[in-house]
């Protein structure tokens, strides 16, 4: 018997592990992304043609054309924008320490440790951005791979690297990038349905009390907080694809809303964390952990799911609401009931009641909402009238 959840342990990892592969192959292949894909790859192709195009010696170095082009493409504007300029800004630099070189101890071997020694260090004082890796990068290519022909070098390097930046902002501007607000959204409301699928696990575990199978949903509760933090700078470079974009300009959407569902949401999944590590110590029997009193098993395993289902819910919201708010009261009146009878605190069956019911306070709609809510079916009302 034992062997046997083993290995249904195992199987529920490794469907888990697979749709995250599969979650993380979707993500590189949404339209945003490949329309991404086609804007480098043609900002490249344009770059390499007008940098050959270019008169004199700086056409033998038309390949720094396209690397141009890719550092200045970004999923949103600003990104590109200022990637860009930092870059160039950090190229400039770098070359300006190997002319100092070049003008006079010229190069050699102690000159150009030196040069990328000091461009290195000017490089951690934070101005550039992501230009601070090309001070030292310029500075190194300058003196080894232009030689006695450095200032052809620098001319063309910069230039070209110019014009790859230049059309790659170009084919930016040309084809804005969409606002990443939407994809934002989707991946809150699927921690959203994580969150009820962890407490779906934790009801699962605590009714079938095994060791070998709590792996899965124990692993998965420390990565709670990794997702959170993940989902906080998706939703900040969301915010970030919308400025100066003229797609975003006819939206005007808001993100406030989003902000406070997932700071939510993130306390959320810290009750869920604190629940999940208080059942883990007293079902795995861990030096921390308190007994789980066997009366209190099956009401508090249905409060875990009918909060879970009140998580996953997108519709009948208030009768979800209610059957969550019956499940913690029931569990709560088993755990007075328990220590009665047993003359001891059943202490995992209040720490997770606790949690439930401050989850279900939090799931509360705001009056905010309710008023934007009324306010779209009023609309909505008139329209059809």
């Amino acid at each position: 018997m034992s062997r046997t959840r083993t290995m249904t342990a195992l199987r529920a990892g490794s469907a888990r592990a697979l749709r995250a592969v599969g979650g993380s192959l979707r993500a590189a292949v949404l339209p945003g992304r490949l329309l991404f894909a086609v804007k480098t790859a043609a900002a490249v192709g344009i770059a390499w043609l007008l940098g050959s195009l270019l008169p004199g010696e700086t056409d033998r170095y038309s390949y720094y054309a396209p690397l141009g082009a890719l550092v200045s493409m970004y999923p949103t504007l600003m990104s590109s924008v200022r990637s860009s300029l930092q870059t160039l800004l950090g190229l400039a630099v770098g070359v300006g320490i190997a002319a100092v070189v070049v003008l006079t101890v010229g190069p050699s071997l102690w000159s150009t440790v030196v040069a990328v020694a000091v461009g290195t260090l000017i490089s951690g004082t934070g101005w550039f951005g992501i230009g601070r890796e090309y001070i030292p990068m310029a500075a190194l290519f300058v003196l080894i791979i232009g030689g006695t022909d450095a200032e052809d070098y620098s001319l063309g390097y910069v230039l070209q690297m110019a014009i790859g930046v230049v059309v790659g902002l170009g084919v930016n501007l040309l084809i804005p990038p969409a606002p990443l607000v939407s994809e934002a959204v989707e991946r809150i409301d699927a921690f959203q349905h994580r969150l009820a699928e962890h407490l779906h696990d934790i009801a699962d575990a605590v009714a079938d009390a095994e060791p070998s199978d709590h792996g899965v949903w124990e692993q998965d509760a420390h990565s709670l907080a990794e997702t959170s933090r993940t989902l906080r700078g998706a939703l900040a470079e969301a915010d970030e694809s919308r400025r100066g974009n003229p797609r975003a300009w006819l939206r005007h959407t808001d993100t406030s809303r989003e902000h406070a569902r997932l700071e939510l949401l993130a306390e959320t999944a810290y009750q869920i964390r604190d629940i999940s590590g208080s059942l883990s110590d007293s079902i795995l029997e861990r030096p921390s952990g308190l007994p789980l009193d066997a009366g209190i098993v099956e009401p508090l395993s249905d409060a875990c799911r009918a909060v879970a289902e009140l998580l996953a819910a997108d519709d009948d919201l208030p009768r979800h609401r209610q059957a969550a708010t019956d499940a913690v009261q029931e569990l709560l009146h088993a755990v007075h009931r328990r220590s009665i009878d047993t003359d001891a605190v059943t202490g995992p069956g209040v720490l997770t009641a606790m949690h439930l019911q401050r989850i279900v306070q939090l799931l509360e709609p705001d009056e905010d909402d309710e008023d934007d809510d009324d306010a779209a079916e009023g609309s909505d009302e008139a329209q059809s009238r």
